[in-house]
């Protein structure tokens, strides 16, 4: 533009400017107000829709490679299929070791839901599957990935489990609250 040329405001450009200064202290406004992300802030938009999330190390093990359950374990994995039984479980996720797919067996065969194996080194596919579910889901996992598969579906993780760690269920509502019992 070349020199004279420059706008002169009007009445009008005042009420256009007042009028967007309005609208940008307002959206400010409405952000600062706004809830925080969740833990991680991996949680997917589907989250909310879903109901309840149970996350469970695998139970008791016998000893040696890809070990069964033990007594104890395959007792508590029975408990645990009747804890989860009214719970709305509209599908299962382990690992494809021994000891998480017996875990997850009798709620299972109780529910007449197969069990979906998933890659413990790919949590992130965990949770897009996990998302496309109508319902309340068990994850069987273990020791070292508990901890994360619960940050990933937008709760606070509580400390890592140790190896002597068995049957704690972590319950994550569908606002991410978490609740945690023991099958008894």
């Amino acid at each position: 533009m070349g020199e004279g040329t420059e706008f002169a405001a009007t009445g009008k450009d005042d009420k256009m400017k007042s009028w967007l200064w309005m609208v940008l202290l307002a959206a400010l406004a409405v952000g600062a107000c706004a809830e925080p992300p969740g833990p991680l802030a991996i949680r997917s938009a589907t989250v909310a829709d879903r109901g309840t999330i149970f996350v469970v190390r695998h139970l008791h093990k016998a000893q040696g490679d890809d070990p069964s359950l033990n007594s104890q374990g395959a007792e508590a994995a029975g408990r645990l299929a009747e804890m989860l039984a009214e719970k709305g479980i509209a599908a299962i996720f382990a690992t494809p070791t021994r000891r998480a797919m017996e875990t997850a067996g009798p709620l299972a065969e109780r529910l007449g839901v197969s069990v979906t194996p998933y890659d413990p080194r790919q949590p992130q596919a965990l949770v897009a599957a996990a998302d496309k579910v109508g319902g309340s889901l068990l994850i069987v996992g273990h020791s070292n990935t508990v901890h994360d598969l619960i940050g990933r579906f937008g709760a606070t993780p509580p400390p890592p489990l140790e190896e002597q760690d068995y049957g704690t269920v972590f319950a994550i509502g569908p606002e991410g609250r978490l609740e945690t019992f023991e099958i008894r």
